[in-house]
């Protein structure tokens, strides 16, 4: 199988409801993450790491930051004379309720793209995963569909998980949807998943036919119809489908090990470039273990915390544990713990804010506080 002869195919707003702060305004997928990044970087860097040269994008609602961050998709190398970065929005004023609608609604896309196969994806996980390992799996095993999985415990949000059960070669016996016990240790698949463009077709207008919009009941009855194969990701992987996963994959990035592995120079993550200049510390400034982007001016205290581009922090402020995405101008002597800011947020002089570890303090974007 040839990288090049792969469409990818991502649900920009997969799990928005499970965020309805931070997805108010955007999708899932253009959240920031890590001070400079949005989550769809990570599966568009993915692919076009992977060679994967033409890319569609379903975003059903809220999708002009989308639109602003990912662009004519330069950024990711795909605006190219043979690549291309397609944004697929509803038209007529209608929504899509399932992946099974939007599919058999995108059929004119997909029928007029040249490539035989379709990788499906997800916009609400973060991982740095080579592609072409999933490739040479699915040619290796003749497999007609081959699922992504990633072993652990389900993370908070997914009501119905989707989840596996593989034998030693990878070939998939079962297929669970929402199993009784999800604490426990499980394969579960996110929604990454290859297989030819017209068996997806196919089935989506099977489907349809029958009114069966779940995708994940299709992909059951579909299990005895077809040779389906499952992949392990091993590597360090996030899903967005909560306010704490969101919060806890920002205090991740705090540690080496997950930045090495996520930033892989082997297969960098790209994203939109805004130039700023270098941030500025003041004489009476303190930074303990942050990520901060360039543009800002600290003259606070500042402790594990995420700081994105253009953020000013006021002499004697003092935040631990904090996101603050860019633009926000926070006042002097505040006291900031476990608080999640969005973009051009004002907070004045002297304020207080206290969250905790499970029960981050959300404040809304341009808010005044």
């Amino acid at each position: 199988m040839r990288s090049n002869d792969v469409l990818g195919f991502i649900f920009a707003g997969t799990l928005d409801e499970k965020i309805p702060e931070l997805a108010a305004s955007r999708t899932t997928a253009s959240v920031p993450v890590g001070g400079k990044y949005r989550v769809i970087d990570f599966v568009l860097s993915n692919m076009s790491n992977a060679g994967i040269n033409n890319v569609g994008i379903i975003a059903k609602s809220n999708f002009l930051s989308l639109t602003d961050h990912v662009g004519s998709g330069s950024a990711y190398d795909l605006s190219k004379r043979r690549s291309s970065l397609t944004l697929l929005t509803p038209y007529g004023g209608k929504s899509f309720s399932s992946y099974v609608e939007a599919a058999y609604n995108m059929h004119g896309y997909l029928d007029n793209c040249r490539e035989e196969y379709v990788m499906i994806s997800p916009g609400n996980v973060i991982t740095n995963f080579d592609y072409t390992d999933l490739f040479d799996f699915h040619s290796k095993n003749n497999a007609d569909i081959t699922l992504v999985y990633k072993t652990g415990v389900v993370p908070a949000g997914y009501e119905r998980p989707l989840t596996v059960e593989v034998d030693e070669s990878g070939k998939v016996q079962q297929i669970f949807v929402k199993p009784s016990a999800t604490e426990e240790v499980v394969n579960q698949v996110f929604g990454t998943m290859l297989m030819k463009k017209s068996l997806m077709m196919e089935e989506v207008r099977k489907a349809l036919s029958l009114n069966q919009l779940d995708f994940k009941r299709l992909l059951q009855e579909l299990l005895g119809k077809y040779n389906v194969y499952a992949f392990e990701n091993k590597g360090y992987t996030a899903a967005i489908s909560s306010i704490n996963e969101y919060f806890n994959f920002n205090m991740d990035l705090m540690k080496k090990e997950v930045r090495d592995e996520l930033f892989n120079p082997k297969r960098p993550i790209y994203t939109k470039v805004r130039d700023d200049a270098p941030s500025k510390y003041g004489l009476n400034s303190s930074v303990k273990n942050c990520i901060i982007a360039q543009g800002c001016v600290i003259d606070g205290e500042v402790e594990n915390c995420v700081i994105s581009k253009g953020v000013y922090i006021g002499e004697g402020a003092k935040l631990s544990n904090c996101i603050v995405m860019q633009d926000t101008k926070i006042g002097k002597e505040t006291n900031l713990n476990y608080v999640i800011i969005d973009k051009d947020v004002t907070i004045k002089d002297g304020r207080s804010l206290m969250g905790f570890d499970s029960y981050p303090i959300y404040i809304a974007k341009k808010s005044v506080v």
